[in-house]
């Protein structure tokens, strides 16, 4: 049965296309300008730790490896995305029932 006879207006998925390059590009931009935003607070976190020194040098640890995974992963594209697809459904009914007359050429 198909969705609109039982009232659903969700729209029918027909294309599986991905989103659009900028789309995509500008979701790499945020992803780097997050992790790249993350580095200063960590360093800084650090120094402040400077008493503590082995949790210091954990946290600037921690903030090296970011610059190289940012890069990492604004250049790579994003997986294919997993979405519930409402997908028309066929319906094994025939939309004509019973015996039909066949008519011969003499």
């Amino acid at each position: 049965m198909s969705s609109t006879q039982h009232g659903d207006d969700t729209p029918v998925l027909i294309t599986e296309a991905q989103p659009s390059y900028d789309d995509q590009q500008a979701e790499r931009r945020r992803k780097y300008a997050i992790m790249m935003s993350l580095r200063i607070p960590c360093l800084i976190a650090g120094a402040a730790c400077y008493q503590i020194w082995w949790l210091a040098l954990i946290i600037v640890a921690i903030s090296i490896p970011l610059p190289w995974m940012a890069v990492l992963i604004a250049n790579d594209r994003p997986p294919r995305k997993t979405e519930q697809v409402n997908r028309y459904q066929h319906s094994d009914r025939a939309l004509e029932s019973g015996a039909h007359r066949v008519i011969e050429d003499s």
